[in-house]
């Protein structure tokens, strides 16, 4: 079959097409062949009732999806533990299933689990409930005959994922809410109140200063041109969101992300704990090696940090180690390395990166509360400034005008 691909070569230049491979990895070793390291691998051009691409509706966002693995994992795991057969098991989930396209879902389990297909295997054809580390989890757990454990560390891992999410996003909740409200604090002075004094200027016929000249210029412009304005904002926007949709969109953006100098350090931050989180899970899942790499290396979120990912995978097959390629990079702390080199030569290298993926997140955590609070306040100053900026320039040639009727 023809899977198509998202991979950089040897020189780092982001490269894209179709390869002809019976299965994934396998498509990713010709690849790796042609000296390119694959960032995104999928089936191209499927389609019909036995495609990958007809179970992928898109119906739960990230956190939501993350949600209901955690929950659906670990009651797997709580009934499966107490004796109850699998089906009887997704039987249960299907009846108690509030969501119907969820309930959908875990009946669909039931039914192929109840005609003799693995689990893993029934989830291949859900891929957007769930990922492919989930998968491999589960696969795990079946031939090694530690399904229980395994359904343990999915359910870790994914409430582990959605407490890193609901943190970044009740962190910058307040502080959007307040760039919401001084946008529409400031269009209100444009559009309404910057009038009024504008025609109270022209009855007076008072000298305006230039400060005042360039706010109501900017008034009366998007008053008479807003739909022009409108015009604008949707087309930038539209453009922006296309260009970001492009290769060198994301990995322009993905290189700001990871190199700016306030934000670089806490995305480098997220990102390498995602990574050794999910690296930790499977190795303890005894997921081979190369296929927790490559698993890694799809739930990275950054094309840099797939990229580093993918060239760990290429030194482990040429015999080389984990360590020996985070050191080269600059996007993974030294004290990390280090720790990765320990664990390699103890052969514990799932527990420490576990240990060091628990460790950063509670300092993420604490870097992005810091942040917030001392945005808000800069924010709420911003505003003021900017409003006191606006009621000064209106009320200076009032106060012009009063001196001047007091000196004659």
């Amino acid at each position: 079959m023809k899977f198509a691909y998202q991979a950089y070569d040897a020189a780092g230049k982001a490269v894209s097409g179709t390869v002809e491979a019976a299965e994934t990895l396998e498509g990713i070793e010709a690849l790796r062949r042609q000296g390119l390291f694959a960032t995104t691998i999928e089936p191209a051009g499927e389609s019909g009732p036995g495609a990958t691409n007809a179970h992928r509706p898109r119906r739960f966002g990230r956190v939501r999806r993350l949600r209901l693995l955690a929950m659906f994992s670990r009651q797997v795991q709580v009934l499966v533990s107490t004796g109850t057969p699998l089906v009887e098991t997704l039987g249960a989930l299907t009846r108690q299933a509030k969501d119907a396209k969820w309930r959908k879902v875990v009946s669909d389990l039931r039914n192929r689990v109840e005609q003799g297909d693995s689990l893993s295997k029934a989830m291949e054809l859900h891929p957007d409930y769930f990922d492919p580390v989930c998968r491999s989890l589960i696969a795990a757990g079946e031939s090694s005959g530690s399904f229980d454990a395994m359904l343990d560390r999915l359910a870790t891992l994914t409430r582990k994922q959605v407490h890193v999410y609901t943190a970044i996003r009740g962190a910058m909740i307040y502080p959007c809410l307040l760039i919401v409200v001084a946008s529409a604090v400031l269009t209100l002075m444009f559009a309404f109140v910057l009038p009024r004094f504008s025609m109270l200027f022209q009855t007076l016929g008072v000298p305006l200063p230039p400060t005042t000249k360039f706010l109501m210029a900017i008034s009366t412009g998007l008053r008479e041109y807003w739909w022009a304005a409108l015009i604008g904002v949707i087309a930038s926007a539209g453009a922006l969101f296309g260009w970001l949709r492009t290769q060198q969109g994301r990995y322009t953006v993905h290189t700001i992300l990871v190199r700016g100098p306030i934000i670089g350090p806490i995305m480098r931050g997220f990102s390498t704990a995602r990574i050794i989180r999910v690296l930790g899970v499977l190795v303890t899942g005894k997921v081979p090696l190369l296929e927790a790499l490559q698993l890694a290396k799809q739930t990275a979120g950054n094309l840099h940090y797939s990229k580093l990912v993918a060239d760990a995978e290429h030194a482990v097959t040429r015999g080389s180690t984990i360590s020996s390629v985070f050191a080269e990079s600059k996007l993974i702390e030294p004290s990390l390395t280090e720790a990765v080199r320990s664990g390699e030569q103890s052969g514990q290298i799932g527990t420490l990166l576990l240990s060091m993926a628990d460790f950063m997140d509670d300092e993420n955590e604490v870097i992005v509360r810091s942040l917030t609070s001392i945005l808000e306040p800069v924010i709420l100053i911003v505003l003021g400034v900017v409003v006191g900026f606006i009621a000064m320039s209106m009320f200076l040639p009032l106060f012009d005008l009063t001196s001047m009727t007091q000196r004659s």
